[in-house]
């Protein structure tokens, strides 16, 4: 069995998940945690879901805000047995956490950092701020043009065609000159063949081949220079080296609507209901019953009779004693 975790905290309609197929992950805001949050209620190594057996078990590891199944606290290192699909809340992030059949994720580090930054980047629009790595011309016809990398995994195309996402107004570019796209936290480049080809921190490269783009390296193309900004990943590295924030005595945290939500009890019937069976009334009270007496009528009779027969037992014993 497989063990998936989606992200259930955020506003996104499709939340994220990973599926692992591991012994062990560890949840939380430490660039080396398996599901890492970016959230500073969550502790570096907050809590831990290991295998046991046909089981999964959850494990506090001593986090400042705890570790929650439902609405229950987990005590440091009590490992919890996880039910086929609980709610696990680390900090103030809701976790839906499956064991299911499913195949597991190809690639979780990078898609635990992609995740990651996804959730920085929704905080940051949810304060209306776009944060998000951007290609910048430094130098060139088109100089200060920009363009924002906001969506993982898509390819953006920089060249000299118009409905490139970046138009470089650049004779030796190609139409098509260069791939750039946004895989977790890193930027790759993929020059598309071009004649004049294209330089990073002044080396060639490869025609078709996948570069690594690091912050602060120049990109040239012809005479024009080009930079990469990515302000997502400081923001994040930020978060990891902050200390923990720890959460309000009264601070609640709600679960996430229509996901295992806890059963609606029946409320309380209220006086002015009916009954569910109609009891019929009395018109006249109820008796209690009287005391009896210490003797009754039968207690007497049986009284003298035993006196009557002790009575014939004396006067045959005195015949008989007189008769000898």
């Amino acid at each position: 069995m497989a063990l998936t975790v989606v992200i259930r905290s955020g506003d996104s309609e499709t939340p994220a998940s990973i599926t692992f197929d591991a012994p062990r992950i560890v949840i939380g805001r430490g660039p080396g945690s398996e599901v890492l949050l970016p959230d500073p209620s969550v502790s570096l190594r907050h809590a831990s879901i290991r295998q046991r057996g046909p089981d999964y078990v959850v494990i506090d590891e001593g986090s400042t805000n705890g570790t929650f199944v439902g609405p229950v606290r987990l005590s440091p290192q009590a490992p919890r047995v996880l039910g086929a699909s609980d709610l696990v809340r680390v900090g103030r992030v809701w976790l839906e956490i499956r064991v299911e059949q499913a195949i597991p994720t190809a690639n979780p580090q990078s898609t635990t950092r992609e995740i990651a930054l996804s959730l920085v980047a929704s905080a940051f629009a949810a304060q209306g701020e776009t944060l998000a790595a951007r290609v910048r011309i430094t130098k060139g016809n088109a100089e200060g043009k920009e363009l924002l990398l906001s969506e993982f995994e898509r390819t953006y195309v920089l060249g000299r065609a118009p409905e490139c996402d970046l138009c470089l107004e650049e004779p030796h570019a190609s139409r098509r000159h260069i791939e750039v796209k946004r895989r977790g936290q890193h930027v790759s480049l993929r020059d598309l063949g071009t004649k004049n080809g294209s330089d990073l921190g002044g080396k060639r490269l490869s025609a078709g081949q996948e570069t690594p783009w690091i912050p602060g390296t120049i990109l040239t193309i012809g005479p024009t220079e080009l930079s990469l900004e990515d302000p997502l990943e400081l923001a994040l590295s930020e978060l990891e080296a902050s200390a923990d924030e720890p959460m309000r005595p009264d601070e609640s945290v709600d679960p996430p609507a229509g996901v295992l939500a806890a059963p609606t009890l029946p409320a309380p019937k209220s006086s002015s209901q009916a009954p569910l069976t109609d009891v019929p009334e009395r018109s006249e009270p109820i008796e209690a019953p009287k005391k009896k007496g210490p003797f009754g009528l039968t207690d007497a009779f049986v009284a003298l009779l035993a006196l009557v027969v002790l009575g014939l037992s004396l006067l045959g014993l005195a015949w008989v004693l007189h008769s000898n």
